[in-house]
């Protein structure tokens, strides 16, 4: 009897096996050719599927679309502080009582200035990044400024993250030759309002569809280690999938002293480059960019991300805490075979 019950374990464990490496292999033959997968499909992949084995797929799936190609971006925080949202995660709002940086939009000259002292990095582009609900249009000429100060000077695109911009002023910005936007959904339209009450989800997914209804490029993502599900990490990757956004910024929940989350856990490093994995499956010929919280998160696996299937990355430092060296960056990048475009 014993013999015989260890037969049945061992046949339905083989099954079992079986069963999990179909559900991935088919999920992974449809990435390779563009398409994504629904969230029940997402999900039993992240239960049944190793990181090891999801980490195989996207980094096939990344080959296909990306080939040994990385980008960089970096971004330089422009207006800083006493913002009106009540972010629960933000170093910048006004509601929370951390110790961030307050400054209004930086002048034009000064704004270049920064443009010519980060050049040379090998980013593609450069994001212009303000606090607040909305930039002025004062503040929006002084960025438009000095864009045309150091047009053809610099090597790199230059991109506006400036909160919920009317149709003119994405008509302005357009007009000036910045044509790629930012704007981040950061949660699933379930989540959302755990983390911020003074905005509704719909409206930075109406700023999201503005800006792509001007013709512009738009990059568009989330924030993760907020207290989320995974059912809310597949729905926002859905969201992004419908939105078609040509790039998607990954960033993992920096803990600042004074917000309400102040006091969280780092998410596990394993938990980030799962979140990788399934993006590159669901999103496959999208561009993965890893930003914020990369260095606190992953450390010395950094060099992970690449195989759970990013193509991109932000270097340089990030809004209000310290990034990883433009240097080291392009250290880990040459180090793994990889090549910066």
């Amino acid at each position: 009897m014993v013999e015989s019950g260890g037969g049945l374990a061992n046949e339905f464990g083989a099954s079992f096996g079986l069963m999990k490496m179909d559900i991935l292999e088919q999920v992974k033959q449809a990435a390779l050719l563009g398409q994504g997968c629904d969230k029940s499909t997402a999900l039993q992949l992240l239960e049944q599927a190793s990181l090891a084995e999801l980490c195989k797929a996207a980094t096939e799936v990344r080959e296909k679309f990306f080939g040994n190609k990385v980008r960089l971006c970096m971004i330089i925080n422009a207006k800083s502080g006493v913002c009106d949202m009540d972010c629960t995660f933000c170093s910048q709002s006004g509601h929370n009582k951390a110790d961030a940086p307050v400054y209004p939009f930086l002048e034009s000259d000064k704004l270049a200035d920064r443009f010519r002292q980060i050049d040379g990095n090998q980013a593609h582009n450069c994001g212009v990044v303000t606090s607040g609900g909305r930039l002025s249009g004062d503040d929006i000429d002084k960025f438009i400024a000095a864009v045309d100060a150091v047009r053809g000077n610099v090597s790199f695109g230059v991109c506006g993250s400036l909160g919920r911009l009317s149709d003119t002023d994405l008509a302005r910005l357009k007009a000036a030759g910045i044509d790629r936007y930012h704007h981040n959904l950061e949660s699933s339209e379930g989540y959302y309002p755990s983390i911020c009450t003074t905005q509704q989800w719909q409206s930075r997914l109406g700023t999201v569809k503005a800006a792509i209804a001007m013709g512009m490029k738009v990059c568009s993502g989330g924030l993760f280690g907020l207290g989320e599900s995974w059912g809310d990490r597949i729905d926002l990757a859905l969201a992004l999938d419908e939105l078609d956004v040509d790039s998607i910024p990954i960033n993992f929940l920096y803990p600042h002293a004074g917000t309400p989350l102040g006091s969280s856990q780092l998410l596990l490093a394993d938990d980030a480059l799962r979140i990788i994995a399934i993006y590159r499956l669901i999103l496959p010929d999208k561009t993965l960019r890893i930003c914020g919280g990369r260095a606190a998160v992953l450390g010395e696996r950094q060099c992970e991300i690449f195989a759970a299937g990013a193509n991109a990355l932000m270097t340089g430092d990030y809004l209000t805490t310290s990034g990883q060296v433009p240097d080291s960056d392009r250290r880990m990048i040459e180090s793994l075979g990889l090549i910066i475009e």
